[in-house]
């Protein structure tokens, strides 16, 4: 049975978010239609911004330097986080000096952090207040604020995290690519991300399964440098990325 139209513009978005590029040939024989009907599906959905075309199907178009303020990331695959974030923290042991990077995913460790005798850097505003409510012991990185986010970023918080070593660093991302890396919009925030991953002798990053293959503005850091700690990983992209890098998936 032959899809609608707005069937098939939705299947054709689904299929760019897990493969970033998709074929005409393809998505003609996956719907049951002729290749002139998918050149004008992939023509209005370039209208409509959604994708690019190019030679013989389309690909998705990159929002790189875009970014979602903290409480649009908050509400986002809230559950998803979770599970990640009770992952990170099984990694986490009674003495460590852990570092916590501002970002939607890492909040969500906190109240697993609970009881843990340990000692946590943060340049996130969010974090440190509600490290404090949990008694956590806790530093925050002094700097410039970053008003959308509530991450403390700039100079001084780069000379600032300079000083210390971690035995764990726990950051988040906004895209890993095989090609590209870890990516993230803001290049203080890449430039504070690369370092903490530096100064700790093991980095994880914790992303949901819609961070893979994503890119955006600036390079933090190449994927053999941290592990990739996640709800799972696109089966297209998972022996890639296992080739690349340590993958844990909390949903095995």
């Amino acid at each position: 049975m032959k899809m609608l139209t707005e069937e098939r513009h939705q299947k054709i978005l689904q299929l760019l978010d897990q493969k970033s590029v998709v074929k005409s040939q393809e998505l003609a024989s996956l719907f049951n239609a002729s290749e002139s009907t998918i050149r004008r599906d992939l023509q209005e959905l370039e209208d409509a911004n959604l994708l690019e075309r190019i030679h013989g199907g389309a690909k998705r178009i990159l929002n790189l330097g875009f970014e979602q303020n903290m409480t649009e990331k908050s509400i986002k695959n809230t559950h998803e986080k979770q599970k990640i974030a009770s992952l990170a923290v099984s990694c986490v042991q009674d003495g460590d000096m852990i570092y916590l990077d501002a970002g939607s995913t890492t909040l969500e460790m906190i109240p697993f952090l609970v009881g843990k005798q340990i000692h946590v850097v943060t340049n996130s505003v969010h974090h440190a207040a509600k490290l404090s409510d949990m008694e956590i012991p806790t530093i925050m990185l002094g700097g410039t604020l970053k008003l959308s986010t509530k991450a403390i970023i700039g100079a001084t918080s780069m000379e600032q995290l300079q000083h210390f070593r971690f035995n764990k660093a726990f950051l988040g991302t906004n895209g890993a690519h095989l090609e590209f890396g870890l990516t993230t919009p803001d290049p203080e925030e890449a430039a504070l991300k690369a370092l903490a991953i530096h100064q700790a002798e093991t980095a994880y990053v914790l992303l949901d399964h819609t961070k893979f293959n994503e890119v955006t503005f600036t390079k933090v850091e190449e994927l053999e440098s941290v592990t990739l700690l996640t709800d799972y990983c696109p089966a297209e992209s998972l022996q890639g990325f296992q080739q690349k890098t340590i993958l844990m998936e909390a949903n095995k």
